[in-house]
């Protein structure tokens, strides 16, 4: 019975962080010096991860940008959306698996992030190659570096900043509730 109800648990978690996936980006797209570069899908993927697991995690990151694009018409599909379904799925998964497999220390938070974070953007960069080859269009080193990194400083420092924080906060209350 106690794994029914875990599965619920995170079942319902896993759609409140796709919910935010979908509505986060409405409200810092208000922000014009910033546009994306909050990347605020990504905050909620990577939570996802963390505290769902890596399934849900990855379930969801792979379907925010889909879902988001039927509803607001945005991120453009190709190649934009596919390649977020995968860069998202990869923060998903990585996250969740990272923090299952290391101890169970606050530092190791910080190295689950950092490496789910390295892995979406490398998938995106692989993802992008791919898209791109299939329409004949470059996309060069510059432009993953770019893309990846250059216009990301303000997400990458908000996820850094605010994810373990997240997490920290909802393991002390799986503790405290049990």
């Amino acid at each position: 019975m106690k794994t029914g109800k875990n599965n619920l648990i995170r079942l319902v978690l896993s759609a409140l962080f796709l919910a935010l996936a979908l509505v986060l980006p409405l409200l810092t797209g208000q922000i014009q010096q910033l546009g994306n570069a909050f990347c605020p899908m990504h905050i909620p993927v990577l939570l996802c991860g963390f505290i769902c697991g890596q399934w849900y995690g990855m379930a969801v990151g792979f379907i925010a940008p889909l879902l988001r694009f039927a509803l607001f018409g945005m991120p453009p599909l190709m190649p934009i959306g596919v390649a977020m379904c995968f860069e998202l799925a990869g923060y998903g998964l990585v996250s969740g698996l990272m923090f299952k497999l290391l101890p169970d220390k606050k530092q190791y938070i910080y190295v689950s992030l950092i490496t789910a974070m390295a892995a979406g953007r490398l998938i995106w960069g692989a993802a992008r190659v791919l898209l791109y080859g299939l329409g004949k269009s470059e996309f060069g080193w510059a432009a993953f570096i770019a893309g990846a990194f250059t216009n990301a400083v303000p997400g990458i420092i908000l996820q850094i900043v605010l994810v373990p924080v997240l997490v920290m906060a909802a393991k002390n209350f799986e503790r405290k509730t049990g």
